[in-house]
């Protein structure tokens, strides 16, 4: 039996865990990674050209291959010309007026992509749809102890309203954006105690549940069950999404 020597045992460890790395990639990623030589002698402008053509599910795969291609996904240019690209309509709209601003390029494209890809308006892409969502997904994530419910939902009628959004068609989107961001939150902790402050905002909740037999039976989650220790996050979650179901505008007085 061969024995090695000490420049393969050093090495052998480093080689495994590039491979490994290298397993992670998509089929896209490594033909990129394998031409890496040519691709370093191209200019930053045909890179981007290249780059906005790969499936937007692997742009977070090629910007951790090198530096200079993470550099570009954080420059304003390949937004650019990936919202020129992707949705070329985008350059036609005008700013809005509204506490919800529109942004940069890559804050507009993740706008248009969510306004394609979770909300199915009449095949329209409602740039501002998009934007709401951001927004309050940010409200609910990223702050230590966001506004209530209220404010947010205040904030988000009157940004519709100010965008020429008829009162019942605001409070219908507001109702779908609540909805698909409470279905997207990160399932941890900060989740928990956020849901669990949106349920407790109300008096009660009602759930609407059909029974095996067919029958439709009624449960009510009353603010000292959400305190129990027995709730789990999702009896929050269901708790917390009944406070934004929709509302017919004869209910609200108008």
């Amino acid at each position: 039996m061969k024995k090695k020597d000490k420049h393969e045992e050093i090495h052998a460890p480093l080689q495994n865990n590039k491979k490994r790395q290298e397993e992670k990639y998509t089929p896209h990623c490594k033909t990129l990674m394998s031409v890496d030589s040519s691709f370093g002698k191209l200019p930053d402008h045909l890179l981007i050209e290249i780059f906005i053509r790969v499936p937007v599910s692997e742009w977070a795969q090629i910007s951790c291959v090198k530096k200079q291609w993470a550099n570009l996904f954080r420059g304003e240019c390949l937004w650019q010309a990936a919202l020129a690209t992707t949705y070329p309509l985008a350059n036609q709209a005008k700013r809005w007026p509204g506490p919800i601003p529109r942004g940069l390029s890559k804050r507009r494209f993740a706008a248009l992509y969510v306004s394609k890809h979770i909300f199915s308006l009449d095949g329209e892409i409602d740039e501002i749809v998009g934007h709401t969502y951001l927004f309050l997904k940010e409200q609910l994530e990223l702050s230590t102890m966001p506004p209530s419910s209220s404010i947010l939902h205040g904030t988000i009628i009157d940004q519709f309203i100010a965008c020429g959004k008829s009162r019942d068609m605001a409070h219908d989107l507001a109702s779908q954006i609540w909805l698909a961001v409470l279905d997207n939150l990160e399932e941890n902790e900060h989740t928990f105690q956020i849901l669990k402050r949106l349920a407790q905002e109300g008096d009660c909740f009602v759930l609407v549940v059909e029974n095996m037999d067919d029958t439709v039976g009624e449960i009510t989650c009353h603010p000292l069950l959400i305190h129990s220790h027995s709730a789990d996050y999702y009896d929050v979650l269901a708790c917390a999404k009944t406070k934004f179901q929709p509302i017919p505008s004869i209910w609200l007085g108008y």
